[in-house]
């Protein structure tokens, strides 16, 4: 396991020399390593040449990156977590008011696969910190009252410079500040992506402005504009399907008929493939003697396991439905195959198909859903990535194919058939509109008393095969 440790640096000869020594000093858990990048954010003092003095001296281990100009800190964070090698990451300040020491608690929540991200708070009973200026300390208050509003969190410390993450997570999030508003463009972010965020008490030596003290009020006024900007402007994604999905998560009512319309064929050891961060496992998993939650995806597998912890009957494993290894571990140990909007992304599904079957025990089921009807194949399924839409026809054979007998094939979720239509193929949009989801969403009681009474094919097809007894 390797934690990166990004310090952006404006103006810090005085201190950079010696937060350097102290971040590689510092003890970290059994088997993580570090890497440390300095971002010289246009520093007009020496400090590039003490960060270039340092990485001659740590070679392999500090690495040197600089900003012609100064930008500011989000900016100086963003070139550095876009250069970061490891799996984990942790914001370093260049000055000294942050104690390296206490990388063991920031890190432990991430290692132990509970948490996202973790803050270092200041505020924390029992955690030593400076006593310093009063009205600094009521306005990051008052800036962190206003951004758990926004976000619905409970932090205490927005502003802390203490914030380790799985990198990959933050690196996904398109953040577009570049100064100390940074810090509340990440939190209304987190909070949107539905990140497990925990808090830990640090040590806090804070400096005074004399000393070097960088943040000034005009940045609590950006960080309120910031604050409402991207509480209105839902921009959490740099991959447009990703940003998709995510959309369609946020469709809670939509998501819960799905999970309603295949419950009564869930059996009580049940293997999810293409789980994605657990929309539909929070959903499905209550009442099972076993849960295998999987994914292929990384960064899915880590924010999965995080929102998981607490259910001790769900596992989280790493699955590729096109490997048949990856699923030799739970031969026999299932009796239910829950595959939901995944066949359609690999190219070769017979062979995936073939692979659930193996997995199942004798009499077992595999719940399939699957996009429907080539002919509203447009720009959304390309963007999603789709190689196919489905016929009943088609879906019929290949699941008799890999050896399933067809215990039910129906069509799902008519109501969005047109729409699909217009929107991917008539219009050639990538991307869902949030209105008409929301409007949607808010009327799948409706439509889930009138979708079947629908003239025409589901968006969706849903197959339960089961697998003979003398398979």
């Amino acid at each position: 396991m390797l934690v990166s440790i990004l310090i952006p640096a404006y103006n810090e000869e005085e201190f950079l020399g010696a937060v350097v020594d102290r971040v590689l000093s510092a003890s970290l858990p059994e088997g993580v390593d570090r890497e440390v990048i300095i971002v010289d954010d246009g520093s007009t003092d020496g400090t590039g040449e003490i960060a270039a003095e340092v990485a001659r001296k740590h070679n392999g281990v500090v690495r040197v990156l600089r900003h012609p100009a100064n930008r500011g800190k989000g900016a100086a964070v963003r070139t550095a977590l876009a250069a970061a090698r490891g799996e984990l990451a942790i914001i370093q300040d260049a000055d000294l008011e942050y104690d390296p020491r206490d990388y063991g608690k920031l890190l432990a929540p991430l290692l132990e696969g509970r948490a996202d991200v973790v803050y270092g708070t200041r505020f924390a009973v029992g955690a030593e910190r400076r006593v310093l200026y009063f009205w600094h300390a009521v306005a990051n208050r008052s800036l962190t009252l206003l951004a758990n509003v926004a976000s619905n969190l409970n932090l205490t410390d927005v502003w802390t410079g203490y914030k380790a993450f799985r990198t990959e997570l933050v690196r996904s999030i398109p953040l577009r500040c570049d100064g100390f508003a940074f810090e509340v463009e990440l939190t209304v972010k987190l909070a949107q992506r539905e990140a497990v965020i925990y808090e830990t008490p640090i040590r806090y030596h804070g400096r005074t402005y004399e000393e070097g003290k960088k943040i000034r009020r005009r940045d609590a006024l950006y960080g309120i504009l910031t604050l409402a900007r991207f509480v209105l402007d839902r921009d959490i994604y740099r991959d447009q399907g990703s940003e998709i999905l995510d959309r369609l998560a946020t469709a809670r009512n939509f998501n819960s008929w799905m999970a309603e319309t295949i419950a009564p064929f869930l059996g009580r050891r049940v293997l999810e493939v293409g789980a994605g961060i657990g929309n539909l496992t929070r959903r499905l998993a209550a009442g099972r003697e076993l849960y295998i939650a999987s994914d292929i995806d990384d960064q899915h597998l880590g924010r999965l396991s995080a929102r998981v912890a607490h259910r001790p009957h769900v596992r989280v494993a790493q699955i590729d439905l096109r490997k048949a290894k990856d699923f030799e571990p739970f031969g026999g140990q299932v009796d239910t195959v829950v595959c939901l909007n995944v066949l359609e992304h690999v190219e070769d599904d017979e062979k995936a198909l073939k692979n659930i079957h193996r997995v199942l025990e004798p009499g077992g089921r595999a719940i399939v859903l699957v996009p429907q009807d080539q002919r509203i194949y447009g720009e959304l399924d390309a963007v999603l990535g789709h190689f196919r839409r489905y016929s009943a026809a088609e879906l019929r054979h290949k699941m008799a194919s890999a050896g399933f007998e067809i215990e039910a094939l129906f069509d799902f979720n008519r109501i969005t058939t047109p729409g699909w239509w217009w929107n991917g193929r008539v219009r050639r949009r990538r991307t869902i509109s949030s209105v008409q989801l929301r409007i949607f969403d808010s009327l799948v009681p409706v439509w889930k008393r009138v979708d079947r009474w629908l003239p025409w094919r589901g968006a969706s097809l849903i197959v339960v095969g089961r697998k003979p007894l003398s398979s």
